[in-house]
């Protein structure tokens, strides 16, 4: 079992920057990809960003290319996403998830409670 709680969820206007984090409690981090996902209000869950378990690859959605960046440290078991240049339809509740990284195709089965992200325009 993995655990993951996120942190860093506020109301920002939009232009500003958000910072946030995925922290493992337990300490089992290393050999799990990571990725954000979030869900506004009405929407479909949608991905975010992915980073691989030692950091070397990392993806993201068309939507927030070029302004997000995602990073992580194996060593405090921690994952952060950094939004830059908010816009309004960034606003919604993101969630932090967990995947095994040895076996092809596997789900995002670990994911925390997630933390709101309002960018008032």
């Amino acid at each position: 079992q993995v655990q993951l709680v996120e942190s860093g969820g506020r109301l920002v206007h939009a232009g500003g920057p958000l910072k946030l984090s995925c922290t493992a409690p337990g300490g089992t981090f290393s050999h799990y990809d990571i990725a954000w996902f979030r869900q506004a209000p009405g929407q479909e869950r949608e991905f975010v960003a992915s980073i691989t378990w030692t950091g070397a690859t990392t993806d993201f959605a068309d939507p927030v290319e070029g302004r997000f960046t995602i990073s992580r440290d194996n060593a405090k078991n921690t994952a952060n996403l950094q939004m830059n240049s908010l816009k309004p339809e960034d606003t919604a509740v993101y969630y932090c998830a967990a995947r095994w990284a040895f076996r092809e195709g596997s789900d995002y089965d670990y994911w925390g409670q997630g933390t709101q992200v309002t960018v008032l325009s």
